[in-house]
């Protein structure tokens, strides 16, 4: 019997959606709808191995909600013949309030509702993505799966901010982490590829795609993060400065006349790689350091050099590393990033094979020699299949 979920995330202006099977892992159904909230938008819907590009009418999530539905109608699979069992709804921000995912209720979207003021870009989106669907498909029980909830493990030494405490109490203000979801499902799967109980793995998951995160696993339990409050603390990323003396927002305030919302708007979409040599794409990046162009050999050095970081500090957390686990579409697909990353920490029994990286797979894999005292893996994430499992996992303990 077939535990297909219908997976949901619903963006500011994108829609990703996806009929995976909870337990073969297989999808029978992806598709993307780009350019919500313009006069016309691109659908792409991809079923038993055909692709298909349309452009829609998609105003609003309404709308593109609608155009899903069409899509599976004229395309396959018809979702009445799917045989869902729920769906599943990708949230960033849970906040102090969900360390799992939750069946989604009025109350439930309420809660989520309150939690916009973290995450302003994404909460909301979300949000009406899911009370669309409901409205849309109100006889299946809808699954809210957050981002955040992987990291409420972390204990209060590492999410805790040297900030006056009345005031971090009363605006909520600690670390939450995000891209809960992937590091869950890499840190099984590394355990799985490793031959280690879960339980018992200690491994630094990098997650590294436009944005980018770095996490603590100690025995499957997160226990630190490098995102904050907000996803912009931490690595260097595609468009987001990541870690920054936060000076720097009182200095562009006084010398640059700068307002907050233009501080925002340089910090999270002007800057990163972007802001260092005017690309976001790393193959475009690793084109030009190949090309000898200088503000990409140092865009590239400071993007390796702060995972490095990560990489020597979480190694003290964790006392004993079985892994360093790279993951997402740099990840997964840069040799460059992963070499630099960890070039260097001989030192801490990590040794990256030259040509090993260099090989290309889709497969979890590893990349470390055979004398490295820590593992060195590549392992595909796969969030929308974690979002499918634990939505399962929810509509089953119901």
């Amino acid at each position: 019997m077939t535990q297909n979920v219908l997976v949901i995330n619903s963006g500011s202006s994108s829609l990703k959606y996806q009929v995976v099977d909870a337990e073969t892992g297989t999808a029978t159904a992806v598709g993307l709808i780009e350019r919500i909230g313009q006069a016309l938008g691109r659908l792409t819907h991809t079923a038993d191995g055909t692709v298909r590009t349309t452009e829609v009418p998609v105003p609003n999530q309404r709308a593109a909600m609608r155009a899903m539905i069409e899509a599976f109608a004229t395309h396959g699979p018809a979702l009445a013949d799917a045989h869902l069992v729920a769906v599943g709804h990708r949230v960033v921000q849970g906040g102090a309030r969900f360390g799992g995912s939750m069946t989604i209720t009025d109350e439930v979207e309420e809660i989520i509702d309150g939690l916009s003021d973290l995450a302003p870009l994404h909460n909301p989106a979300n949000l009406e993505g899911i009370r669309v669907a409901r409205e849309t498909f109100p006889e299946l029980t809808h699954v809210a799966v957050f981002d955040t909830a992987f990291h409420l493990t972390m204990p209060a030494e590492a999410h805790t901010y040297a900030i006056n405490r009345e005031i971090a109490e009363q605006y909520r203000i600690r670390r939450y982490g995000a891209h809960g979801t992937s590091h869950q499902y890499v840190a099984r799967e590394a355990a799985r590829y490793l031959g280690i109980e879960p339980d018992r793995a200690n491994l630094i998951i990098l997650h590294l795609g436009n944005g980018a995160s770095a996490t603590a696993v100690r025995g499957g339990i997160s226990v630190d993060t490098s995102m904050g409050l907000t996803p912009l603390e931490g690595l260097v990323m595609g468009t987001r400065t990541g870690d920054i003396d936060p000076a720097v927002v009182f200095h562009l305030t006084r010398t640059a006349g700068l307002s907050i919302d233009e501080i925002d708007d340089v910090m999270n979409r002007r800057s990163g790689m972007f802001g260092l040599t005017g690309m976001v794409d790393m193959r475009d990046v690793d084109d030009a350091v190949d090309a000898g162009e200088e503000a990409a050999i140092l865009g590239m050095a400071v993007y390796c050099y702060r995972l490095k970081k990560y990489v020597g500090s979480y190694t003290a957390v964790l006392g004993r590393v079985d892994a360093v686990v790279f993951t997402a579409g740099i990840g997964e697909n840069s040799e460059t990033v992963r070499a630099g990353a960890l070039a260097g920490l001989e030192h801490l029994g990590i040794e990256v094979d030259a040509t090993l990286n260099a090989t290309r797979s889709r497969e979890a894999r590893t990349i470390s020699t055979p004398d490295s005292r820590v593992a060195v893996l590549v392992v595909p994430t796969n969030e929308e299949l974690e979002i499918a499992q634990q939505a399962v996992a929810v509509v089953g303990g119901a």
